[in-house]
């Protein structure tokens, strides 16, 4: 009885993040392409973050403007863009990296273009971990858990945040679809969900490149908004399923000058099935999860089918080799909130009649923003609502308001993207000047 409750549980969320694989009856389709903004009411400050000692960029660092709500995260290549209101002339910005020592920088000393902000890994001693580490892991986790009306946003909160999805054949961008969305965030101890509302959505699709099939992810913003494990914890750590895994304690680190205790755990060796396994990073002073790791075990690639892909061709086994998470929370005024999370589906597929695999990547990932109380409590109307069926690919229909992303803070496109979509920009330009050309 106890698995088959875990099993609805946990297929309620792989639902979510069905993964349909379509046949494309033309060769080619671009529906948007990205433009350049001219909003001119900020300022933008781009760099990278780097590991001080080899130069390694750093992913997914978080920067904020400290007194303020705004913030960032750095790319894949670690390379980020902060937009700050003119209106705001002064301040620092903090940066934040696991395991480094944070920085504060004034923001009179960012240049406009190529700033590297260099960080120092953050080095634990012994003595001190061997002192204040506690005896059994899997208590500090049902504790950690258990204080989350205490440690996180009590209140409703409106925030802003940027939603990115991107799918590669192998190493080549195939298509890129952003939103800005607007989520109600519900108290941490509410078991109301959070509700979310698109403000803006576009995307760049290069359908030549996906052989003979489209992917399309099912659940858009909704798959990242439910990797927030102190939110939706049923997901992941149930009443009934925490028991089904071991937790142990890895090596610790610093994190803002906190100590932070890292927290491995897998499913049990005589669990059958397919459970989650990762680390937990928990703040070791006040009992709070800072973030999270983790990825789902996908050893009967069958089943794993089973749990992913809604559609697919008749003529192709389809299944996934990877499936990860991650989480990151932030800390205002002594709360603690969801700030990003990232999901990471990759697949193979196999043709009948066919010599070589294909093999396709699907990466959804949101930031937060900016973010205001929500002291009247304000939730949208239903039909103002994304549902969490949607597919944000057919949503995205392009560039009704291109000057309206200049003002938001958005995680900088990797290099490799900029290029897949700056080519399918010059293939609709030769499109267009052919079918102008044409014209009678």
């Amino acid at each position: 009885m106890k698995t088959t409750m875990i099993t609805r549980k946990k297929r309620l969320m792989i639902t979510l993040m069905s993964v349909l694989f379509l046949g494309i009856l033309g060769i080619y389709n671009a529906n948007a392409f990205f433009q350049e903004t001219t909003a001119q009411d900020y300022d933008q400050y781009k760099g990278e973050v780097l590991d001080s000692d080899t130069n390694k960029p750093l992913v997914f660092a978080s920067l904020a403007l400290e007194g303020s709500n705004i913030s960032t995260i750095t790319n894949t290549e670690g390379e980020f863009s902060l937009k700050v209101p003119k209106n705001i002339g002064q301040g620092n910005v903090l940066i934040t990296f696991l395991g480094y020592k944070s920085r504060s920088i004034p923001l009179a000393q960012f240049e406009k273009e190529n700033n590297k902000i260099m960080m120092e890994v953050s080095v634990v001693q012994l003595s001190e971990v061997n002192l204040s580490i506690p005896k059994d892991a899997a208590n500090l986790v049902r504790e950690t858990l258990e204080k989350k009306g205490e440690n996180y946003f009590d209140d409703p909160t409106l925030m802003t945040a940027f939603y990115r999805e991107t799918i590669k054949k192998r190493r080549k961008n195939v298509s890129l679809s952003e939103a800005v969305v607007n989520i109600y965030k519900t108290p941490y101890t509410s078991l109301r969900r959070d509700a979310v509302q698109m403000y803006k959505a576009r995307k760049s699709t290069d359908y030549s490149k996906l052989d003979t099939v489209a992917l399309k992810l099912q659940g858009g913003p909704f798959n990242a908004l439910f990797v927030d494990i102190m939110k939706y914890p049923e997901y992941i750590f149930t009443e009934n399923s925490i028991d089904d895994y071991t937790f142990s304690f890895d090596r610790s680190t610093r994190v803002n000058d906190q100590l932070i205790y890292v927290i491995n755990f897998k499913q049990r060796d005589d669990i059958a099935e397919p459970l989650y396994k990762g680390q937990l990073f928990i703040d070791a002073d006040n009992k709070i999860l800072t973030s999270a790791i983790y990825s789902l075990n996908i050893t009967d690639r069958d089943e794993a089918a089973k749990l992913f892909v809604r559609k697919k061709p008749r003529n192709a086994m389809v299944w996934p080799t990877e499936v990860a998470y991650r989480v990151d929370y932030r800390e205002k005024n002594g709360r603690w909130y969801y700030s990003y999370s990232n999901v990471l589906l990759e697949f193979k597929v196999d043709w009948d009649k066919r010599l070589f695999n294909s093999v396709y990547s699907m990466t959804c990932e949101m930031a937060v923003t900016d973010w205001e109380k929500n002291l009247a409590s304000e939730f949208p109307k239903s039909k103002e609502r994304i549902k969490s069926s949607i597919i944000l690919s057919d949503e995205a229909l392009g560039f009704a308001d291109p000057d309206f992303w200049g003002e938001y803070n958005i995680i900088e496109p990797e290099k490799s993207i900029e290029s897949a979509i700056k080519k399918i920009q010059r293939q609709l330009r030769r499109a267009r000047s052919k079918s102008g050309a044409a014209a009678p």
